[in-house]
């Protein structure tokens, strides 16, 4: 299969399996519903994730998750779900950026073992730069960047990646500009959410595709 942008979604065969992990309602505002669960990387206190009303969301759902919390410089929020646990999969979010000095935006956690191993693909406003990491033992370590990007805070964008085996792809926008090969982690794990310290953003329609063994 080749991906072309976010569109590599409706490009799988059909017998590869989408899983929509965002159907929130009103009666789920103010709270993470059944199924997410809110955790972090890191000392301190933080990692406050909920539902909000967003009239904006690309999904027309008017509902958004949202991370709120001001939370410590080397502090990672994480909020994963136990919907679907994959290997090799494509995963697409929008986040807008809302608030934050230190940090700002966020992205998408997938082959998620727990709190300090799994991988990140995330863009930062402030930076003007798109990464993917890994976290082993706690510690990230940078897989690939690309610098001098700008991404307004207050609006939407999207961020989608490909794992297939050890060989990671990451867009932003329907535009390739990550890649990297990597074995640290090669069982399946959780997908989910990600923000750095006082990163105070939204996400909405996330989507995971199992791609097979």
């Amino acid at each position: 299969m080749h991906a072309i942008g976010w569109f590599f979604l409706v490009l799988l065969p059909a017998d590869k399996a989408t899983v929509d992990l965002f159907q929130f309602e009103q009666a789920d505002l103010g709270h993470l519903p059944a199924h997410w669960e809110a955790a972090h990387t890191g000392k301190g206190e933080g990692s406050v994730w909920k539902v909000v009303a967003d009239k904006t969301t690309p999904s027309k759902s008017g509902y958004a998750i949202a991370q709120t919390a001001e939370s410590p410089k080397a502090f990672f929020n994480l909020c994963v779900t136990d919907r679907a646990k994959l290997k090799n999969l494509a995963l697409q979010v929008s986040f807008k950026a809302i608030l934050g000095k230190d940090d700002q935006g966020g992205g998408l956690v997938w082959r998620y073992q727990n709190v300090d191993n799994y991988y990140i693909a995330r863009m930062n406003p402030l930076e003007d730069n798109f990464r993917v990491y890994k976290v082993i033992a706690g510690k990230r370590i940078q897989l690939d960047t690309k610098e001098g990007l700008k991404v307004p805070a207050g609006e939407w964008h999207k961020i989608a990646i490909e794992h297939s085996g050890n060989r990671i792809s990451c867009y932003l926008d329907g535009t390739k500009y990550l890649e990297a090969t990597d074995d640290a982690i090669t069982k399946g794990g959780k997908v989910g959410l990600w923000t750095k310290a006082d990163a105070q953003s939204y996400f909405d329609g996330l989507k995971a595709t199992d791609l097979g063994k």
